[in-house]
């Protein structure tokens, strides 16, 4: 829980989110103008996209299914009829003067989402609804000092805008989900979340109230947060400051506002409308969406193992920790990555180099996993030549630091450089009685009682050896000569 401790006592956080999820799909959700990123603007406008007079909407049955999709990953309602409303505003960027959404009879009902919090703890987040809208255009402020361009290749993009319960108690929380969130709908394949691209933006609901208090206090709306950072950094700076207005004896205004990334506040845009300001009602040019049995029937087998089932896989077949099992199917294409490497060989020994020196690595170069220089088998060719004690696994931390520079196997690397182990005991002896005769100070001071200089001997033989020393040979014999 993120509290705030006040002049009249302790306040904690309350916090809904919506999510505004752009579906993956080559046409958008009532024309069929293409709905890629990055085209140059208004190269993807239909004539139904600018709201030219008599073009009448068409649904687009492949958005449709992503959405049924969507909601059975989130274990929830799918609802056999829908209904398209008209939700009335007036924008620059919104040409029909409304947007087609839905409101009373969305396409997916009440469903769930389990976070795996930082403390290991996990907690369910209800899901309120998932309904599917068209997006509106954007408004480009920054192309002229006096005027406000419009680009419409956004205009009637298909969204799930996915509303979350106020389930949620801390920024950390608000992190989890998202993250969960967007993890379940990329092993779907029903939005890529990148946020960056505007494919996947939040509104963020934040209330605050006394802790112990069952009443939700009022709530403020900031608006398309762009980024988990940020959305953290909005609930911070909005939960103080309605903190300080009620303790100073104000009261909290409903109302919509717009996070600042770059002053780190939020400010006032509009009194937060409710329902009735928008004046929905059904679209009278779209009959409502009946779904069949056998149509979600047939959606419902084509799902992929999910991020939750994955997680439980990966303990009971791979004995993992749960935190490690967490951390490989955060990503499809980690948990992927892992089961290649791990496949005929010891699961636990190939989890620790995929978690720490892989994700490690790729971190440190600014690299995703897809674009990895060492493949799942290279990997796996380097955990066979540690688990046959080919080489130890110091060195190969120095062997894989150069397959990420250069590309190549292990075994090549190994090769050429000559850092084979050496298992022979008679190498390892001869190694030893170099460091006891060098340290002979130290060998008696270690018979005499200092039980703790024995790591000071294994370094010692190491070092000696080149690090090629097979540590547990080493330490038998070591032990054996000192004793």
């Amino acid at each position: 829980m993120y509290t705030i401790e006040g002049e009249t006592g302790t306040w904690e956080t309350v916090i809904g989110l919506e999510v505004h999820a752009q579906v993956i799909s080559k046409a958008k959700l009532f024309s069929g103008a293409a709905a890629d990123f990055g085209a140059a603007p208004n190269s993807q406008v239909s004539l139904v996209d600018a709201a030219m007079p008599g073009m009448l909407p068409v649904i687009n049955g492949y958005c449709v299914e992503q959405a049924v999709k969507t909601g059975l990953g989130l274990k929830a309602q799918i609802n056999r009829r829908s209904v398209f409303d008209r939700k009335n505003y007036f924008y620059a960027d919104l040409p029909q003067g409304y947007q087609i959404s839905q409101y009373k009879d969305p396409i997916v009902g009440t469903g769930e989402i389990v976070l795996d919090l930082p403390d290991g703890s996990a907690r369910t987040v209800g899901i309120t609804r998932l309904h599917l809208e068209q997006d509106a255009g954007k408004s480009l402020h920054d192309q002229s000092p006096r005027e406000t361009f419009v680009d419409l290749n956004r205009s009637g993009v298909a969204l799930m805008e996915i509303v979350s319960e106020p389930d949620l108690r801390s920024p950390d929380d608000a992190s989890a989900y998202l993250r969960k969130l967007r993890s379940i709908l990329r092993y779907l394949g029903t939005c890529d979340g990148n946020m960056e691209e505007g494919s996947m933006r939040c509104d963020v609901n934040v209330s605050v109230r006394k802790v112990g208090d069952t009443e939700f206090g009022t709530r403020c709306e900031v608006k398309n947060v762009n980024s988990i950072r940020h959305v953290m950094s909005a609930i911070e700076f909005e939960a103080q400051r309605q903190v300080e207005i009620i303790e100073g004896g104000g009261s909290i205004s409903q109302e919509t506002r717009l996070w600042d990334p770059n002053k780190g506040e939020t400010r006032s845009l509009r009194t937060k409308e409710d329902a009735h300001d928008y004046r929905y009602f059904p679209d009278p040019d779209l009959l409502p969406l009946v779904l069949e049995d056998g149509f979600v029937e047939r959606i419902a087998a084509t799902l992929p193992e999910l991020p939750d089932e994955k997680k439980a896989r990966f303990i009971s077949e791979y004995s993992l920790s749960a935190y490690d099992a967490g951390v490989l199917v955060a990503e499809q294409a980690k948990a992927f990555f892992y089961e290649r490497t791990a496949k005929g060989r010891d699961p636990k020994l190939a989890a620790n180099w995929v978690i720490n020196e892989l994700f490690g690595g790729l971190a440190k170069a600014g690299r995703e996993i897809e674009d990895s220089p060492v493949s799942a088998e290279q990997l796996g060719g380097l955990v066979d030549l540690i688990a046959d004690n080919t080489i130890s696994g110091r060195i190969a931390k120095d062997v894989f630091a150069e397959m990420m520079e250069t590309g190549q196997d292990a075994g090549a690397i190994v090769e050429a450089k000559g850092l084979k182990q050496v298992t022979d005991t008679g190498a390892i002896e001869a190694v030893i009685d170099q460091v006891m005769a060098a340290q002979a100070d130290k060998v008696f001071e270690y018979r005499s009682g200092k039980d703790k200089l024995f790591g000071f001997f294994v370094g010692q033989v190491m070092k000696a050896s080149g690090g090629k020393a097979n540590p547990a040979m080493l330490n038998e014999l070591l032990k054996k000569k000192l004793g």
